[in-house]
């Protein structure tokens, strides 16, 4: 079967399996970058997982030797045909004002946020190159486990563009704005011995070891407390972006909602009881 014959469910693979949703990126033969098609599939994945209590975490890996090189640029889809009575007037252009911009909303910044908005903690079990907007998109996940041999690359200035997919709000939060700097102006490959130092990923681990490894993490988050990893997740995405005075009211209103929960109850129990918890995610 050729590529083009791939159903969209075997270019973006879904299982899940023990509260963790598992999501695979799986085009090899093109470095899996995505089509709009995939990206959209992605982005909607996230967006139900996010609220569907079978699912206590996410795992999201790629095949082959790279995670994902961003946009696929050679496989653009033609413009829909318009409703009838839209056709574009005599003289109007192609493309016209904010064209481009909606473009960019809709499609890799809305991935983007489906990953970092998700109620369910991500860990990215990084197997290879990640370029572009795959770069963004691994850096949106709460947790990176990284393969030896895998590389982060900011490509945009090799294409003569700036980072989109949300990357120069994401990259700064992580490693302070003169590494970020530094890391989009050159475009240099970074290495896992690299991400690691500064801090892009969490642990470095051999190839061989890190399905296990990252299933490993995933497990363990998806017998956690759900709800209270999901508004750890909250507070700690926003709070660089809070003063103080809205990040304690923030924090006040969240544990007033999880003491709420039945895990809430659950971890209590346990622990006047000095036995294990078995949280439930709700």
């Amino acid at each position: 079967m050729s590529e083009s014959e791939r159903p969209l469910d075997e270019l973006v693979r879904y299982q899940v399996d023990n509260g963790v949703a598992r999501i695979t990126i799986d085009r090899p033969e093109a470095g899996n970058a995505l089509t709009a098609a995939m990206r959209d599939r992605l982005a909607e994945l996230f967006e139900v997982v996010s609220t569907t209590l079978a699912v206590r975490t996410v795992l999201l890996t790629g095949t082959g030797k790279a995670f994902c090189t961003g946009a696929d640029l050679r496989g653009a889809q033609a413009p829909a045909s318009p409703l009838p009575g839209n056709e574009p007037p005599p003289g109007a252009p192609e493309r016209s004002a904010g064209d481009g911009a909606r473009m960019i909303r809709r499609g890799w910044q809305r991935l983007v946020t489906a990953v970092l908005d998700a109620e369910k903690p991500v860990v990215c079990a990084l197997n290879g190159t990640a370029a572009g907007g795959g770069a963004h998109l691994a850096l949106a996940c709460d947790l990176i486990v990284m393969a030896e041999e895998a590389r982060l690359i900011e490509v945009f200035v090799r294409r003569g563009i700036l980072p989109d997919a949300g990357g120069c709000f994401i990259l700064p939060r992580i490693v302070g704005v003169q590494r970020a700097k530094e890391i989009m102006f050159f475009g240099d490959d970074v290495g896992a011995a690299t991400a690691e130092r500064i801090g892009l990923v969490n642990t470095v681990v051999p190839g061989s070891e890190l399905e296990k490894t990252a299933a490993q993490w995933a497990e363990r988050l998806a017998a956690g407390p759900t709800k209270a990893i999901a508004l750890t997740k909250w507070l700690l995405n926003r709070s660089l972006d809070s003063d103080r005075l809205t990040a304690f009211q923030e924090e006040s209103w969240a544990q007033e909602v999880v003491t709420g929960t039945e895990d809430c109850k659950e971890g209590r129990a346990s622990f006047a009881e000095r036995r294990p918890p078995a949280f439930k995610g709700w």
